[in-house]
């Protein structure tokens, strides 16, 4: 969905933690309180069957289209159907919206939609004192709350009196509704995500008719069942409105002051990238070849990917991520903007074919969507422990580029950067994303097509060079004095026939060469050409002439940044810079680091940025880490931080 805001100003941080207050308002039409709030924090939570995905995105869709800013955090088990009523089958989905810009899903839910006993263990520790729980109490019975260790009920044994308990009846309220439609209790069940979707769009005073919409489209094949889901979403609106359990609803006006003038809609990371590589391809006048194997979390690229050939994109689901790789560096050498997409462990087995782009010299993107590791790991949780791999992990000295976008909507403007560099320099460019930002959203603003940078190169079409007798010659190695980069030659191209290969190759002319003096050339001249890759300075954000420096790359951005916001609000200085490109590093970076006396670098893995900024600047950074699966919470970046200042 898009909406129109319409003002430039930026608002101060409010992401994180619990809403304290908020201003009383008239009653409703229905003669209930409606209070208006800056910010709330919702978390859907149930079995991996229930819906709780598909809730979170319709809620967050009709926020987007409401002009709130937002941020989500979706998260869920790995197995296509996890156990149901287990811990480790609870899925559930974070959206944190408000009136002003805003950075993380925030740190603690100020709403719980529990469906299960085990949705409700498996998040209770999250909810701070005074926040409001909607129960499905249909499923709080003997079996399933032993399933998960409760010995009574939480409804009934006290541990629930420090928050505010709404008890109801989901599944039973959800059958009745249907009734007139003649499912069975099975089906109708099915439904009570969207009575539990009602409930919350009238509680928040969220938009319907979009929903409303969504549904009758998804279920255009089935009118009947449609027409069920959009009376269970009626039903649980109509609930919020009638009973008295729930005595005041909630306003969040839109952040008409947290974006600059234009078109905005919501957008997940990995939709935000697709689009940026259909941009690219379309800003260097060159057909996209996507050669991928699907594989969590990069999947949703391929599958988006394959929806536009009118934009003259060819997908090619390969039979594993050799091939997939194998399929896209054949086709940029037949001319195409080549892509392969994987997480870590598809890079690990797509090493000598990077390894070979880097021999080759021709631009490939090879988007990596970080997930925990090692092996298999954590498929559907995010981590940034890839950053090494995509440094050092090929045989020989293999250099490659590394750009990292910074939040879901970012992942756009980063492959159209990554899109830059390979094109320009004829190299294979890693762009490191990850699970938290490929399946989070937030407002994106749509850009103008002619805002976007021009990234049309010229192939080769004729002889480059003249030997000594006279005679005019195609050679494929020699290179652009500025870039470094070798001329490229599309295949058949009368007069350009030249050999490719992994074998090292004769300066200039490309034939295949075992001289020690041309290969020692050669892998210098790689490794000058990435060093030599023109990238921006880094930013530094320093108001107050701090002395201890927080230093961030990738999706770590929004906690770091609103961890920054808490400090200086508390009145305490610190500087903030983050980096986009890992490979080569910005000029500057080393000048930044020597102004100050301390530099911290958060990062969800063990240390893996500092590391590089060690061992580059002799910088003694300090590390804060994080592997559980997780992103970092303001709170705890912002008490970090603290204590390196004060220290």
């Amino acid at each position: 969905m898009t909406s129109q805001v319409s003002s430039p100003a930026e608002q101060a941080d409010g992401a994180g933690g619990a809403v304290v207050g908020g201003q009383r308002t008239p009653e409703s039409p229905g003669g209930k309180e409606v209070r208006r709030l800056d910010r709330v924090i919702i978390r859907f939570a149930g079995d991996s069957g229930d819906g709780m995905q598909l809730t979170g995105d319709r809620f967050t869709s009709e926020t987007a289209s409401f002009g709130n800013d937002l941020s989500t955090l979706p998260n869920f088990p790995a197995e296509i159907r996890a156990p149901a009523g287990t811990l480790p089958g609870v899925s559930s989905f974070q959206l944190h919206f408000a009136d002003h810009d805003i950075l993380t899903p925030g740190d603690a839910p100020n709403v719980l939609v529990a469906m299960n006993p085990a949705a409700l263990k498996a998040n209770i520790g999250d909810l701070p004192r005074g926040a409001e729980i909607i129960i499905n109490t249909d499923e709080f019975t003997k079996r399933p709350m032993a399933k998960v260790g409760y010995a009574t009920s939480p409804l009934e044994d006290g541990s629930l009196d420090a928050y505010s308990l709404h008890p109801v009846p989901l599944t039973t309220l959800t059958v009745e509704a249907l009734k007139e439609f003649g499912l069975s209790r099975k089906e109708a069940e099915r439904s009570k995500n969207m009575f539990a979707l009602g409930l919350l769009s009238w509680m928040y005073h969220r938009p319907t008719e979009g929903t409303e919409n969504f549904l009758r489209q998804k279920f255009a094949k089935k009118p009947e069942i449609a027409e069920a889901n959009v009376v269970a979403f009626r039903a649980g609106w109509n609930f919020g409105e009638t009973t008295e359990d729930f005595a005041v609803s909630y306003e969040v006006a839109p952040a008409t002051r947290a974006f600059p003038t234009g078109t905005y809609r919501n957008i997940s990371g990995n939709l935000a990238l697709s689009y940026g590589l259909v941009a690219a391809s379309q800003q260097a006048d060159l057909p996209l070849y996507l050669g991928s194997y699907p594989i969590t979390p990069a999947s949703d690229i391929l599958h988006e990917l394959s929806k536009h050939k009118n934009f003259g994109v060819r997908t090619f689901q390969a039979e594993d991520e050799i091939a997939g790789i194998g399929a896209a560096l054949g086709a940029a050498f037949g001319g195409a903007l080549g892509v392969t997409t994987t997480s870590g462990p598809g890079v690990a087995l797509k090493s000598e074919a990077i390894g070979l782009a880097v021999s080759l010299e021709l631009p490939l993107l090879i988007v990596d969507i970080q997930r925990g590791g090692p092996s298999t790991g954590l498929p559907t949780k995010t981590e940034q422990a890839d950053l090494l791999q995509a440094m050092f992990g090929r045989n020989g000295e293999a250099p490659v580029p590394i750009v990292a976008p910074r939040t879901p909507a970012d992942c756009f403007d980063a492959a159209l950067d990554a899109a830059r560099i390979a094109l320009t320099y004829r190299t294979p460019v890693f762009l490191l994303s990850d699970g938290y930002l490929a399946n989070g959203s937030e407002p994106w603003r749509v850009p103008e097509v002619a805002d976007l940078p021009d990234l049309k190169i010229k192939f080769a079409t004729g002889a480059n060079h003249t030997l000594s007798d006279g005679t005019e010659v195609f050679w494929p190695y020699k290179r652009d004095p500025k870039t470094l980069a070798r001329p490229w030659a599309i295949p058949g191209t009368p007069g350009l026939e030249h050999r490719i290969g992994g074998i090292e190759k004769q300066d200039g002319t490309g034939n295949i060469s075992y001289d020690p003096a041309n290969h020692d050339l050669m892998v210098r001249t790689r490794q000058a050409k990435v060093d030599g890759i023109r990238v921006p300075d880094i930013d530094v954000d320093d108001p107050d002439g701090a002395t201890t420096l927080v230093l961030g790359w990738g999706s770590t951005y929004g906690p770091i940044t609103a961890a920054v916001r808490r400090l200086r609000g508390a009145g305490l200085p610190i500087a903030q810079a983050h980096l986009r490109h890992l490979n080569p590093f910005p000029r500057n970076l080393g000048t930044v680091l020597e102004r100050y006396d301390k530099v911290v670098v958060p990062e969800m893995n063990l240390g893996q940025l500092a590391t590089l900024i060690r061992a580059k600047y002799l910088v003694d950074a300090q590390s804060y880490n994080q592997v559980n699966g997780m992103p970092f919470k303001a709170e705890q970046l912002a008490t970090v931080l603290k204590e390196a200042i004060d220290d």
